[in-house]
């Protein structure tokens, strides 16, 4: 069912066919069969061009060779449907009536059986078979064929939908172009009331998109219900007007865009009103800027003006350009859109990917995105209207981009596809005009397979023809090419990639792409005779369209007799001699008549003949051509002659020559231009000219050249031509153009007075005068002219007498110039010739515009020839934007100027205005004079402005440059606008294109504003304003050049030099190589020598003179005198009384020191250096030490001893001292000495210089204190701070209330280690505030302040109260102090005697324990308290009964404590004596004063061992202020007590401390009897 679908289905992607039903197959079946051939009436060209991709046709483009490869069956020739004329021209259509069946029917239903017997009928009825056997006879012959044709459909069904499939794969790029108007649409004129429709076919693929527009505004029929219906089908598209009213009157634009482009075509439509139902005078048009609809443009007059345009352009491969004008159109319609076109060569230009075209209502513009040489020619923007079209026209060149390798040659051009077929594709090019110095061998090309970014060579060897035939391509797939030339240097850049180009058969690319017949209007009807099938004829006009060494080009046209069946050819080729003719095409024949044969031997001689084939057989050959020989028969052109330069402007030169002769296939022109004697030739254009004349751009003004051209076709460049004379580049002379905008300024009885503007064009020289002719107006008919004056009048203005009163005249103007006399202008308007009695002034005249900026330009002007009434007392002047409307004229002063120029600063960048003038008197404001013409505020690119100097003789000068001089230019200087003629105030000098205006005695006089304009340029002119205060300040500076003074840097000064010598300086800032110096002492000048020593050093201006040392003679004035030219300066030093003494003394010392430096001496002289641990150490640096120098240092003369504290490290010496006292108070002395001699350094540190050390230690003693802090005690409240270090002469002072605390037993002060205490004993109320603690350094000193009150207070009297309870519970609670050892060792039978201290208030209650149960006093065990201080325990005689452990406890409210000893008894010995025990204050036994010497060695008792019980009393944690040192040796002895004394003490240390009372003085006595 492929053949069934129709086109309009089968070409979208997403068609499926499984939709249809068996029904749908059969009318469409029967739609095919019916409307195949009527296909081809249809009046719409495209409509046959989209039926091409049906598939009915596409069975016809099948129906040759391969249809008869496939069937047995012959099938007819392809019929036409075109209609000819004897001419063999196309005169329409014919719709054949067919007699047989359909030729490849979709489908033989038994209604086609039936219509084709009943056509088979009719054909014998008409041709009068009354016989029945002729009847049946033609019934057999219609079945065979029906049968044939069902067979033949079968077969081909097969193959449709194949090559139906190989289409769908094939690359689409091939198949794509443009959109194409086919049948376009026509004008018509209706009557109103009436519709009127327009239609036209389009082809394009993809399917273009089609917009109908009405004066370039689209048409939309929803905005418009029921006006306007837009219809398309298939290809046919059309637009229906309904009811057409006057409005409807306009033009209409069909636009066809796709991928591939965008076509437009215009029709016009004109509806006419019948006589007498409207007024016939012209309809009003609809009014611009409504929402409602478009613009009608009908009734309207425009006027087009292309302005701001683009001159001659020069760019280089790679880069963009862009090309734009304004567009200025009057009156200006809103979205009114003009038809604006750009032409490069006369050739239409279309939006591409390499150029933007781009039109935003004022202006037009073309962007290249990236310039090829292709892009170089001649560009024309058009800009159409109903009313007309304007152009302008500009050269654009395009330069070679840089070569990759030097001296290369440049890339080809312009690549072509001459001609694709499916196996070859002929490429062409053009060669490039720069070879790179050496001739090219040889061409490069290359190819490219669309969708790949591949490229590969085509050609293994160069060619030098510029056609190649690329080969080996894969049939439907589409390429691109490129060129790359080469010379001996090197490869050049490639070429710019050609069109893509499918590799397919002619035939099949015409088919794809719709191609048909034009619609002539006429459709004939004939009838079309069966035929069987006919083996066509020859082909005709067999001929070699072309032959080079690679290959030979054959074409033909088709035989006339080749029956309705499409015909194919087979070529066969000849070697010249022989009869032997081979088939070229052996496998596959050509549809096209055109064939490439390829693999011929080059010099061999050919003949070549063809033969058509179809599906009835091979037919006749054609005749043969004439022998070939293969080789190039294209030959080199010759070389191009009589090459004439002439002057064009001054930059270009029109280049002439005559052409080569017997040339063929011409391509063009490269031209070459040099400068004379440079011998460097640049090409003047890079795309070769198909003309003999070229204007050649981007000349040197003033330079002279010669120039050459040579030819170009595809054989290659022929020699050039010899050098034309040479020529000097600047602006020809020609005659002026006309002036224009004549007016009258002054008329009386008899005379007129006129004036006119300067031609815009003065044709290159200066205008030399004017001629005015004048003509008198009888009823409005003019007469003769007649001369006006007969010679040249050079002013702009004129007096034309001898005219006649209250007469009409017409006058017109004439410029001439040394070429000779323009044409004359246009006449001016007729002018009645009457006396003016008005009492205001006639117009002003002869404006000009001078010194365009961007935002200020000058307008002058001439008075006006007739004053009215009284003389003219000033001017007016008005602006209005140029195209604005007449009310928008504006005034630039309020205030009637008095001179006739002003310069207006009331502009904004870019806009163009238009300026006018009227002059005043007492009468009032006279007539206006004539508009200026539209000036641009633009500063042009290289204007420059005059310029102020003041040369080295202090001549002061104006300067003027100027860049687009020509030869003719003239630099004109003015005065407040008024030329100056007289050179007694300035001098005026011109070199080139510079020129200056030198004051020869400026004065106030020269005050006003100096101009200067460069004639024959486009408008060059600058001014400057020269003011009092200009003049005044120029005055000063012509005074400094004319007497100069050499700038100085420095003035002279003195130094000092190492040995103590003296350095006299001074630096200029500029002085030249002939400066010289003259050095004067006291008025006398002084030389080199040996007192002096003088060195000037001209490259850094530094001009100096030394002496060794100063003498009391050398007391004076110094002076440098210096010399540069006419330039002068100098400059003196005082040095007399204190001053040189003081410079003297320290000479003297410098040279000391340096002395003193050539032994060891001190870097650094001795001082002192404060650490944070607030050691002090004496350090000094010292130098040029060696192994035999000594360091000695003294204290007070006394040499200190070397120890742990003396150092010596990276040169330099200490000493530490690491807790200062006063006693370290001295004078220091460090002495260095070797054999070179001996330093000495000191450092007194008494009186002063030590209380300044010692206020730096305290001032790291205070810096290091800690807040200032409270804590409680049990006798007050304490506040503290600690230090890192603490020296004993340290001043800190108390404050209260920020007075100083005067002490007393309640408040006292102390230091406890480095803590600093004040002590409040019993606080109160009172004592409540701020206190602060203050250390003295010599200098501001350190306050640490804390708040005593409120919180505070109350928290550390409550913890004072706590800690005095318990300090109180604590001294008075009972206790054991001492006296009973922890064994006691005794000889049974003796006394025991044990005595121990006890305390406590109230006194304790005190019992005694024996193995903890209480013992009372008897005889044997005596128990005593003495003086309510001592316990004794005592035993008469101790016997083994007593042995035990023994307590005694202590009791009261406070607490309770106890005492443990353990008595052990042993065996009786002799004892000759009495012996007394008592015991310490820590419970020793101690030896009586009667114990004999050798007892005392005797140890009585065992190592006491004192064990308590812990109080009843629970002592609460007291905060610890500081740690207690211990008294390690006597002298800490003092600060122990201190801390004993002055801390709160625990229980434990408070027993510790209470001494045993009266225990060496009453000891406890034991007797015994030996």
């Amino acid at each position: 069912m492929s053949g069934s679908v129709p086109f309009y289905q089968k070409h979208h992607r997403h068609y499926d066919r499984s939709y249809r039903s068996k029904e749908t197959e059969s009318r469409l079946s029967q739609y095919q069969t019916g409307s195949r051939y009527t296909a081809a009436g249809t009046t719409s060209a495209s409509t046959s061009a989209s039926t091409s991709r049906s598939g009915g046709l596409k069975v016809t483009s099948y129906s040759g060779l391969e249809a008869s490869r496939l069937s047995p069956v012959p099938t007819r020739v392809k019929p036409t449907y075109l209609a000819v004329d004897k001419e063999n021209q196309i005169i329409g259509y014919v719709v054949p009536i067919f007699r047989g069946s359909q030729e490849f029917a979709a489908g033989f239903s038994d209604t086609e059986e039936r219509r084709v017997r009943d056509t088979a009928g009719y054909m014998a009825r008409r041709d009068l078979f009354t016989s029945g056997l002729e009847m049946e006879r033609s019934e057999q012959i219609s079945r065979r064929e029906a049968m044939r044709g069902s067979a033949e459909r079968i077969s081909l069904k097969k193959r449709i939908h194949e090559h139906g499939e190989h289409f769908k794969r094939m690359n689409e790029d091939s198949l794509m172009h443009a959109p194409d108007f086919v049948i376009k649409p026509r004008s018509h004129t209706v009557w109103e009331k009436q519709s009127v429709r327009l239609h036209c076919t389009v082809s394009g693929w993809p399917d273009p998109r089609v917009v109908w527009y009405k004066n370039n505004v689209a048409i939309d029929p929803l905005s418009n219900a029921g006006k306007y219906k837009i219809e398309s089908r298939y290809s046919v598209h059309s637009l229906e007007i309904n009811k057409c009213d006057f409005d409807d009157t306009a033009q209409y634009r069909v636009s066809a865009m796709n991928s591939k482009g965008e076509q437009s075509v215009f029709a016009s439509v004109v509806v006419k009103r019948f006589k007498g139902e409207v007024d016939e005078s012209l309809p009003s048009p609809r009014r611009a800027g409504t929402e409602d609809g478009p613009v009608s443009e009908y009734g309207i007059n425009f006027q087009t003006h292309i302005v701001d345009t683009f001159g001659v352009s020069f760019g280089r491969e790679g880069e963009t350009m862009s090309l734009g004008c304004t567009v200025i159109i009057y009156p200006a319609l809103h979205r009114y859109q003009p038809e604006v076109q750009w032409y490069r060569d006369d050739v239409l230009l279309c939006p591409s990917k390499w150029n933007h075209m781009c039109w935003s209502g004022d202006r037009a513009t073309l962007t290249f995105t990236h310039l090829n040489k292709e892009d170089e020619g001649l560009y024309t923007l058009r800009v159409t209207t109903k009313s007309g079209y304007e152009t302008y026209s500009a050269y654009v060149f395009v330069r070679d981009a840089e070569a990759e390798v030097e001296r290369a040659p440049g890339a080809p051009l312009d690549v072509r596809c001459l001609d694709a077929n499916k196996d070859y594709i002929i490429v062409s090019w053009k060669q490039p005009a720069v070879d790179g110095g050496d001739s090219i061998s040889g061409y490069f090309v290359d190819r490219c397979e669309v969708g790949t970014t591949h490229w590969i060579q085509c050609n293994e060897t160069p060619v030098k023809f510029a056609r190649f035939p690329v080969t080996g391509l894969v049939e439907g797939r589409s390429y691109m090419f490129r060129v790359r030339a080469v010379n001996a240097n090197g490869m050049s850049r490639a070429s710019r990639a050609s069109e893509p180009v499918a590799a397919m058969d002619p035939a099949d690319r015409a088919r794809k792409r719709g191609t048909s017949a034009p619609w002539t209007g006429q459709i004939i009807v004939t009838e079309e005779e069966p035929a069987e099938g006919i083996v066509p004829g020859r082909p005709l006009e067999l001929q070699v369209t072309e032959a080079t060494k690679n290959y030979v080009v054959l074409s033909w046209n088709p035989p006339g007799e080749k029956g309705l069946e499409g015909v194919m050819y087979y070529v066969e080729k000849c070697v010249s001699g022989t009869d032997s003719w081979q088939r070229v095409n052996t496998e596959i024949p050509v549809r096209s008549p055109r064939f490439a044969l390829f693999d011929l031997a080059e010099g061999k001689s050919y003949s070549f003949r063809v033969r058509c084939c179809n599906s009835a057989g091979v037919g006749e050959p054609s005749d043969p051509t004439e022998a070939t020989t293969v080789g190039d028969k294209l030959d080199i052109p010759s070389a191009p002659s009589k090459v004439v330069p002439t002057q064009n402007t001054d930059t270009s030169v029109v280049v002439s020559w005559e052409a080569s002769r017997e040339a063929k296939e011409m391509v063009g022109y490269y031209i070459e231009g040099s400068v004379v004697g440079s011998g460097a030739w640049e090409p003047c254009n890079n795309k070769p000219v198909n003309a003999t004349r070229f204007i050649c751009h981007g000349l040197t003004t003033g330079e002279k050249y010669v120039f050459r051209v040579r030819a170009v076709n595809a054989a290659g460049l022929s020699q050039f031509s010899p050098e034309s004379e040479p020529v000097e580049v600047k602006a020809a002379i020609a005659s002026p153009a006309p002036p224009f905008g004549i007016s009258v300024l002054e008329c009386v009885r008899d005379s007129m007075v006129l004036a006119w503007k300067q031609p815009s064009f003065i044709g290159g020289a200066d205008i030399t005068g004017y001629f005015l002719d004048y003509r008198e107006v009888v009823d409005g008919v003019p007469e003769k002219w007649h001369e006006a004056n007969t010679r040249a009048v050079s002013e702009r203005a004129y007096r034309v007498s001898d005219l006649r009163e209250n007469k009409k005249y017409q006058f017109q103007v004439r410029a001439a110039n040394m070429a000779g006399v323009g044409i004359p202008s246009q006449p001016s308007d007729t002018f009645l010739c009457e006396e003016w009695t008005i009492a205001v002034p006639g117009p002003p005249h002869d404006l000009q515009v001078r010194e365009v900026r961007s935002d200020s330009l000058v307008l002058l002007w001439k008075p006006p020839v007739y004053q009215g009434r009284d003389p003219v007392n000033g001017f007016y002047v008005d602006i209005k934007e140029a195209g604005a409307p007449q009310e928008a004229w504006r005034g630039v002063n309020t205030k009637a100027t008095e001179s006739a120029f002003i310069k207006i600063t009331d502009v904004k960048e870019g806009e163009s205005y238009v300026f006018r003038v009227r002059a005043q008197n007492y009468a009032g404001v006279g007539q206006v004079s004539a508009v200026t013409e539209p000036v641009v505020a633009l500063t042009k690119p290289g204007t420059k402005e005059i310029v102020v100097d003041v040369d080295d003789n202090g001549v002061v000068s104006l300067n003027f440059e100027c860049g687009d001089m020509t030869a003719d230019s003239k630099f004109v200087w003015s005065k407040n606008y008024e030329e100056i003629t007289d050179p007694s105030r300035l001098t005026l000098e011109t070199k080139g294109n510079k020129s200056k205006a030198a004051f020869n005695t400026p004065a106030e006089e020269d005050v006003g504003i100096y101009s200067c304009l460069v004639t024959h340029t486009d408008g060059a002119s600058s001014s400057y304003s020269l003011s009092e205060e200009e003049l005044k300040r120029l005055l000063v500076i012509s005074h400094d050049h004319k007497f100069p003074v050499i700038p100085l840097k420095s003035d002279l000064a003195v130094e000092l030099l190492e040995k103590g010598k003296v350095r006299f300086w001074l630096q200029a800032d500029k002085m030249t190589a002939n400066g010289k110096v003259d050095y004067i002492f006291n008025d006398n000048a002084v030389s080199q020598g040996d007192k002096y020593k003088m060195n000037f050093d001209k490259n850094t201006g530094v001009i100096e003179m030394i002496m060794d040392c100063l003498t009391p003679a050398d007391e004076g004035t110094f002076t440098f005198q210096l010399q540069d030219g006419k330039a002068t300066n100098q400059s003196s030093l005082v040095l007399i009384g204190d001053v040189f003494k003081a410079l003297q003394k320290e000479s003297e010392f410098q040279m000391k020191e340096w002395v003193r430096k050539q032994g060891p001496h001190f870097i650094e002289y001795l001082s002192y250096e404060v650490t944070q641990e607030c050691c002090v150490i004496l350090k000094c640096k010292v130098g040029n030490m060696k192994k035999e120098t000594s360091a000695l240092w003294y204290k007070d003369g006394h040499q200190i001893k070397a120890d742990d504290s003396l150092g010596f490290t990276e040169g330099v010496l200490k000493l530490e001292i690491a807790q200062i006292s006063k006693k370290d108070s001295g004078v220091y002395e460090v002495v260095l000495k070797d054999d070179r001699g001996k330093d000495t350094s000191t450092l007194n540190l008494t009186d002063q210089g030590f209380k300044d050390l010692m206020n730096e230690v305290f001032s790291f003693i205070a810096n290091s204190s800690t807040p200032l802090k409270i804590t409680s005690t049990d006798e007050g409240v304490r506040l503290y701070t600690f230090v890192n270090f603490y020296n004993d002469l340290l001043q800190v002072t108390w404050h209260y209330k920020d007075s100083a605390i005067a002490f007393s037993d309640r408040v006292k002060s102390g230091v406890v280690g480095e803590q600093l205490w004040l002590q409040i004993t019993e606080p109160t109320e009172k004592d409540t505030g701020k206190y602060a603690i203050e250390f003295h350094d010599g200098k501001a000193g350190l306050r640490r302040t804390v708040e005593l009150s409120g919180q505070a207070f109350d928290d550390a009297f409550a913890e004072f109260k706590r800690l005095q309870a318990a300090a109180i519970a604590e001294r008075s609670r009972a206790r054991v102090a001492g006296g009973l050892p922890d064994v006691v060792t005794i000889q049974e039978g003796k006394a025991l005697n044990l005595t121990c201290n006890i305390s406590g208030d109230p006194l304790p209650e005190v019992t005694w324990l024996k193995n903890d149960r209480e013992i009372t006093s008897d005889d044997h065990c005596i128990l005593s308290i003495a003086s309510g201080k001592f316990a004794s325990f005592t035993i008469t005689a101790v016997n083994t009964m007593d042995s035990g452990k023994y307590s005694i406890l202590v009791k009261n409210k406070y607490g309770t404590e106890s005492g443990d000893f353990t008595l052990e008894i042993v065996e009786e010995t002799p004892d000759f004596g009495t012996t007394s025990y008592s015991t310490d204050a820590e419970g020793n036994v101690v030896f009586g004063p009667n114990t004999p010497k050798e007892k005392m060695k005797t140890a009585v008792t065992g190592t006491k061992k004192q064990k308590r019980k812990e109080s009843v009393t629970k002592t609460l944690p007291v905060e610890k202020a500081a740690a207690e040192p211990e008294a390690c040796d006597p002298k800490q002895k003092g600060d122990a007590e201190v801390v004993a004394a002055d801390r709160p003490l625990t229980a434990e240390q408070s027993e510790a401390s209470e001494p045993p009372a009266d225990t060496a003085e009453e000891p406890a006595a034991e007797t015994h009897s030996i």
